[in-house]
């Protein structure tokens, strides 16, 4: 299994529409990568690692798929209506991983 993990810098002044991102821009993308998307999750960043330190992320989203052929299937034809939702929540340059999950919750 792998994660594609789309993280989104704290950016003083930047804007990050959490809940438009939680409840219409991860939708959309379950909606339009259909089976090639086992399931994500969605991040609020709260603290740094040390008390009263900003969050590095304000925002990032974890989508979990069997390969990453399958989240090319899934995202690829498309990216362009997907990309183009973004300045919908946020006006941040998203930063993108992809990670094979060798450890994972039974």
């Amino acid at each position: 299994m792998i994660k594609v993990s789309v993280m989104y810098p704290n950016q003083p002044g930047a804007r990050f529409d959490h809940a438009y991102y939680k409840d219409k821009h991860m939708p959309l993308v379950q909606a339009r990568m259909g089976a090639n998307c086992r399931f994500y999750t969605v991040d609020k960043g709260l603290g740094g690692g040390a008390p009263g330190e900003p969050p590095t992320y304000v925002g990032m989203c974890h989508i979990y798929c069997d390969s990453v052929e399958a989240f090319q299937a899934g995202f690829g034809p498309h990216a362009k209506e997907i990309m183009g939702d973004i300045p919908n929540y946020t006006d941040l340059q998203p930063i993108v991983q992809i990670s094979e999950v060798v450890v994972g919750q039974p």
